[in-house]
């Protein structure tokens, strides 16, 4: 069976900079998604399109078929009064902030000063070039649910209580 649109794919992969240091991994068969979806990032899904199970691929995926490019402007400096007042702030630490039009944005803090505090509303692989190492383990028909819900339900997805 072949990656395609509503298919289930169950992946192993190793997602490496441009340096080669591993920003993430998984390789015991535990990563799955629906494809056609946009569950996973634009690049690797239009790479793993038409390919079957047991095929292994090195796929590089720029920062406009990934997380996009690093856009300055979400980067700003806040009062650290904005911040829960017993909160121990660190470069590092991710909190959830509203957004312009009112949606929930993750800002990652960039630094600390005395009473000011710098967020970063980019996605952290913002504006990195990324190098995934994959191998195909399964394929599979999504069940209507999960088309229904656009997401994989059951062992290795998503499980609904």
């Amino acid at each position: 069976m072949q990656v395609e649109s509503q298919k289930v794919v169950i992946l192993n992969y190793t997602l490496t900079d441009n340096d080669g240091n591993v920003i993430d991994q998984s390789t015991d068969s535990s990563f799955a998604y629906l494809h056609g979806a946009s569950n996973i990032i634009p690049g690797l899904e239009n790479a793993l399109h038409g390919k079957k199970v047991g095929d292994e691929m090195n796929v590089s995926v720029s920062p406009q078929e990934g997380y996009g490019e690093r856009d300055d402007s979400k980067t700003q400096r806040v009062p650290k009064e904005m911040f829960p007042e017993d909160a121990e702030i660190e470069p590092g630490m991710q909190f959830h902030a509203q957004g312009p039009n009112g949606e929930t944005i993750v800002v990652s803090v960039a630094s600390v000063e005395d009473d000011t505090v710098t967020v970063d509303g980019n996605h952290p692989l913002a504006g990195v070039h990324l190098n995934f190492a994959v191998e195909i383990v399964e394929v599979r028909e999504a069940s209507q649910e999960e088309i229904e819900h656009g997401h994989v339900h059951g062992p290795g997805g998503h499980h609904h209580d």
